[in-house]
């Protein structure tokens, strides 16, 4: 895949990036594990969904966070994480000048740094995370949750307990504005050995869905074109013309 850099607050920013041909295709922004951990957009989750978006069709691009590889910088405890991604959002944006949709997946530290953007960029269209850490991670900030999302969790998660991904979902749903689905995947540990293509399936499964469901909406509230005449026939002519001490595994 394409090594990309770009600006960033601190410095250059190190990315990955794949760009599909077509003009309108969705776009997904991948963000990966803590970065004092071992954390990087290698880890093999955010790289297997990579590849797995990218073979879907859509325009991906995956960063390390500054610090991290040749990202310049220093690990600044999740504020200067959120303007790199900001930053990262606003370069994909850049390349794919479109109205594809955006989807921000976050895994772990990652997920609550998406969710972070979220709140600040009304230009997102949903979220997928990947064992979020709300015991880790303060969350509160979602009041409300402005877009739809997926939660996904390994039903043998020693450092996230059930119950606190559970309130989180549930506050979310609670709050009846958006749609959020939530899955868990058996057997699965908070880094999902043995996993992997379990959750890029689920996540690209629940991706088909929303954008599915986005398109029936638009088809119910499309405004009919007026029916050609006799006297005023329609031709092409008329038509007008997206901290926890825990080691991540980089591979």
């Amino acid at each position: 895949m394409p090594e990309v850099f770009f600006p960033g607050p601190a410095g250059r920013i190190e990315g990955r990036y794949q760009q599909q041909p077509q003009e309108n295709a969705p776009r997904a922004l991948l963000l990966h594990p803590h970065p004092q951990h071992g954390g990087s957009m290698n880890n093999k989750v955010v790289y297997r969904l990579f590849q797995g978006y990218v073979n879907a069709g859509y325009s991906c691009l995956r960063i390390n966070f500054r610090g991290v590889g040749k990202s310049e910088g220093a690990y600044d405890n999740g504020e200067g994480e959120v303007t790199d991604a900001v930053t990262a959002l606003e370069w994909l944006q850049d390349q794919t000048p479109s109205v594809g949709s955006i989807t921000v997946i976050g895994y772990s530290f990652g997920a609550w740094i998406s969710m972070q953007i979220l709140m600040r960029r009304p230009e997102v269209s949903n979220f997928i995370l990947v064992a979020p850490a709300p015991n880790m991670f303060d969350f509160s900030f979602l009041t409300p949750c402005p877009h739809p999302g997926l939660f996904v969790y390994g039903s043998n998660d020693a450092l996230v307990p059930k119950q606190e991904v559970d309130a989180l979902v549930s506050k979310l749903i609670d709050q009846n504005l958006v749609e959020i689905e939530y899955q868990i995947i058996q057997g699965a540990n908070h880094f999902f050995q043995s996993h992997e293509q379990e959750v890029v399936d689920t996540c690209l499964a629940y991706s088909q869905r929303i954008a599915h469901r986005t398109f029936e909406q638009l088809h119910k509230f499309a405004v009919p074109l007026p029916e050609a005449t006799k006297d005023d026939p329609l031709s092409d002519d008329d038509a007008e013309g997206g901290d926890f001490d825990v080691e991540f595994p980089d591979e």
